[in-house]
């Protein structure tokens, strides 16, 4: 018998001052069995980063021809394909192709540079991909807000990202590997 996701809701807060954006938004996020906490919270980050009324989840782990967010106009043309964790070098070329940006955020502590050592060459030459890097401390930090009822606020100004719950704040400052810092 397969093993089911296990549903996490959030209520999340964004103020954007960078951006602007400002928006209430009331989420659900299936953790896929193989999905670690990590890599759930980290997908709601991506979603605070890039907050819009028409982003959306992808089906995740389960779909590899879908990204873990992205943003379709009206006509279904992919604006923007967002990936978290470490991608394969094809992955991202293929995204490339079929989105007019392309994200990926970046996790894992010290293997985000083994990753980028070896894939960063030729993705770097990739006019419409940004790729940014959580350090380990932060993903933990991030990690620990993790509950299967989550109240977050989310404050984003000058690069800078404060995610609370109203008990403990997180900050996070990603480190850029390439991209534009818009």
């Amino acid at each position: 018998m397969a093993l089911k996701s296990t549903i996490f809701k959030a209520s999340l807060n964004i103020a954007d001052m960078d951006r602007p954006y400002y928006g209430d938004h009331a989420l659900t996020l299936a953790r896929h069995p193989s999905e670690t906490d990590e890599r759930m919270m980290t997908r709601l980050l991506a979603f605070a980063w890039f907050a819009d009324e028409r982003l959306e989840f992808g089906r995740g782990l389960s779909a590899e021809a879908e990204p873990a967010l992205w943003l379709r106009d009206y006509s279904g043309n992919i604006k923007l394909w967002i990936e978290v964790g470490l991608p394969d070098e094809r992955a991202i070329r293929k995204a490339a192709g079929r989105a007019d940006e392309v994200v990926v955020l970046a996790y894992g502590g010290r293997t985000v540079d083994l990753w980028w050592a070896k894939v960063g060459g030729a993705l770097a030459r990739l006019d419409k991909l940004r790729v940014l890097a959580l350090d380990g401390e932060q993903s933990a930090a991030l990690t620990a807000l993790a509950q299967r009822g989550m109240q977050l606020q989310c404050t984003i100004q000058d690069g800078q990202t404060w995610l609370t719950d109203g008990t403990d704040t997180v900050l996070i400052e990603p480190r850029w590997l390439t991209g534009r810092r818009d």
